[in-house]
């Protein structure tokens, strides 16, 4: 079966905006946590996001964003964006011009996208809002298809002329690590030969305050102690937003263009917990499965991992499951594989997680790192024997894994394999 291999990145994170400048913050374990100033009331607990630097969303109105000089977008399409869609296409132009692709290569019948995000709660309350208070007919027209949960892939379709596959995936926070998955698939099975994959959010107020009401939202007003993943301290998760996208390709497009590949995708798996809405189960047992799955389609051995990319978002029962699932998969291979999660730096990406961290594994691989864990100071006793690495590790991994996990249950792994 034909081989797939990520060539190109794009990125807007809260602890940067371009490759290098992710690749720095990974290294130097440098977070993108602030204190949120619409937070800062007495009535809202949580206070720190991972804030999104140079961009400006704040108002309903597109004409006013602000964004950096380099990007140049046409009115008529901004007109139809989120905040997340316009995160999207910067992101997006940047993995285009990274995989070196040619118009041509973008908008054909080979080439498709895959798409994450949750829509814009932001843009759908105030669409809403009008229309109760002002009528239907003072409605924008183009409000729909600027907030509901299709709005990223409608909107980058469009923009990009897509002519191959496209979808938009909903699993909450596995989203963009299904979109990955069936994004390989498509690829292996000859469907595509090029597929673009999406993950976007809005990372404000309305993406992210909701999320207080399930008390899973940390409470610390310092920047440095609100996302511990693994942390015996840990009391949440910090919200974030941004984009990230990769660019898959059969291994025939990797050597027609002559491009060097950041890794290539061996395989995935995926799992249900079957247990409740919101909790994970308290076993980590869809999350095992997952990676059980994940490792028997990419022929890897537990053994041959180097280091596995948590989803662990600093939650309680989350980690814990996680660390748990982590046990009965590598079994007496877990003292030697390396285990952090990325979210201790940039926050929760929700439906953006998957492919974000993803992407943080394809610049570990290329640039020979593995990512430490920033801010664990006391890990759980429940965590007890995984390898957690307190600084990056300046060493080569060959084999990772990267997991996913959503509401209901929905549990995601993907593998990733260092190019020689």
């Amino acid at each position: 079966m034909p081989r797939v291999f990520i060539t190109g990145l794009g990125f807007v994170t809260s602890i940067g905006n371009d490759a290098a400048s992710v690749t720095r913050s990974l290294r130097e374990l440098r977070h993108g946590f602030e204190v949120y100033p619409p937070f800062q009331k007495p009535e809202i607990p949580c206070k720190v996001i991972g804030t999104i630097k140079d961009f400006g969303t704040d108002s309903p109105d597109p004409e006013d964003w602000t964004f950096p000089e380099r990007y140049k977008i046409k009115r008529e399409l901004l007109r139809t964006m989120a905040p997340n869609g316009l995160f999207a296409h910067c992101a997006m132009l940047q993995a285009i011009a990274d995989a070196q692709l040619a118009d041509a290569d973008v908008s054909n019948a080979d080439t498709g996208l895959y798409a994450a995000s949750a829509g814009s709660p932001y843009l759908l309350h105030h669409h809403h809002d009008r229309l109760t208070k002002v009528g239907v007919m003072r409605c924008s027209p183009l409000g729909i298809v600027a907030s509901i949960a299709g709005t990223l892939n409608f909107n980058l379709i469009a923009a990009f002329k897509i002519q191959g596959t496209s979808c938009g995936f909903s699993s909450a926070c596995a989203s963009s690590a299904h979109a990955l998955g069936y994004a390989h698939d498509d690829l292996v099975l000859g469907r595509q030969k090029r597929m673009f994959v999406v993950g976007a959010e809005d990372g404000n107020v309305d993406a992210i305050l909701p999320f207080a009401g399930m008390r899973t939202l940390s409470l610390q007003a310092d920047p440095n102690l609100a996302s511990r993943p693994f942390d015996a301290a840990r009391d949440g998760f910090v919200g974030t937003g941004g984009s990230t996208v990769l660019v898959l390709e059969t291994e025939d497009e990797v050597a027609r263009r002559g491009v060097k590949p950041y890794a290539e995708v061996l395989g995935w798996g995926q799992a249900s917990d079957g247990w409740n809405v919101a909790i994970s189960h308290p076993e980590g047992s869809g999350s095992a499965a997952a990676m059980n799955h994940a490792l028997r389609a990419a022929k890897v051995e537990p053994a041959q991992v180097d280091y596995v990319n948590a989803h662990a978002t600093s939650t309680l029962i989350g980690d814990v499951s996680e660390a748990r699932a982590l046990r009965a998969v590598f079994k007496e291979h877990l003292p030697r594989v390396a285990v952090s999660s990325t979210k201790a730096l940039t926050g929760h990406g929700l439906s953006l997680a998957g492919a974000m961290e993803s992407a943080f594994c394809a610049l570990g691989l290329r640039d020979g790192f593995v990512p430490g864990c920033a801010h664990l100071a006391n890990p759980d006793a429940e965590c007890a024997g995984l390898n957690l690495p307190r600084a990056t590790e300046n060493r080569q991994a060959d084999i990772v894994m990267k997991n996913s996990s959503g509401f209901g249950g929905a549990n995601v792994a993907l593998v990733y394999k260092r190019v020689a």
